[in-house]
């Protein structure tokens, strides 16, 4: 079996493709099956979180590109930008993996969490689609990283 090791830092031509829900781009040793089906180990420097676009480099110098899986969220529309700032902040209160887009927020499936969005005045869908939250303060690799100089003004 065939050990996937390195992120790689460019758009490099791909030579085959994984595709992995959120949960599982989390995690970065596990074994997996790239999308034609050959088995194969992800052991990545720990506390990796893989993005949908992502390439990775197998141990025989193969390139992979990691795709997002279509799972079971929840997005929660409103043209006004109120509603959805208070979405938003009322799903980060509670730690909420959230993907933010125009006119939208999106999250795994809860029924609680669809309530409640829906008491704002958001129009909820549950849907199949890729799920890419916000990276957040902590850039998914477990160590906080202070503002750059001019980040904020």
């Amino acid at each position: 079996m065939v050990r996937i090791t390195e992120r790689l830092q460019t758009s490099a031509k791909a030579d085959t493709t994984l595709t992995l829900s959120f949960e599982q781009r989390q995690k970065s040793r596990q074994r997996i099956r790239l999308d034609s089906g050959e088995e194969t180990g992800l052991s990545l420097p720990h506390g990796t979180v893989l993005r949908a676009g992502d390439r990775l480099r197998s141990e025989d110098g193969r390139v992979v590109e990691v795709r997002a899986l279509a799972e079971p969220v929840t997005t929660a529309y409103s043209a006004d930008p109120h509603l959805l700032a208070r979405a938003a902040y009322h799903l980060g209160n509670r730690h909420i993996a959230l993907e933010i887009g125009a006119g939208w927020v999106r999250y795994r499936v809860d029924h609680v969490l669809d309530t409640m969005v829906a008491s704002l005045g958001l129009r909820t869908v549950r849907e199949e689609q890729p799920f890419e939250p916000e990276a957040g303060a902590y850039h998914g690799d477990g160590h906080h990283h202070p503002e750059e100089p001019g980040e904020h003004g």
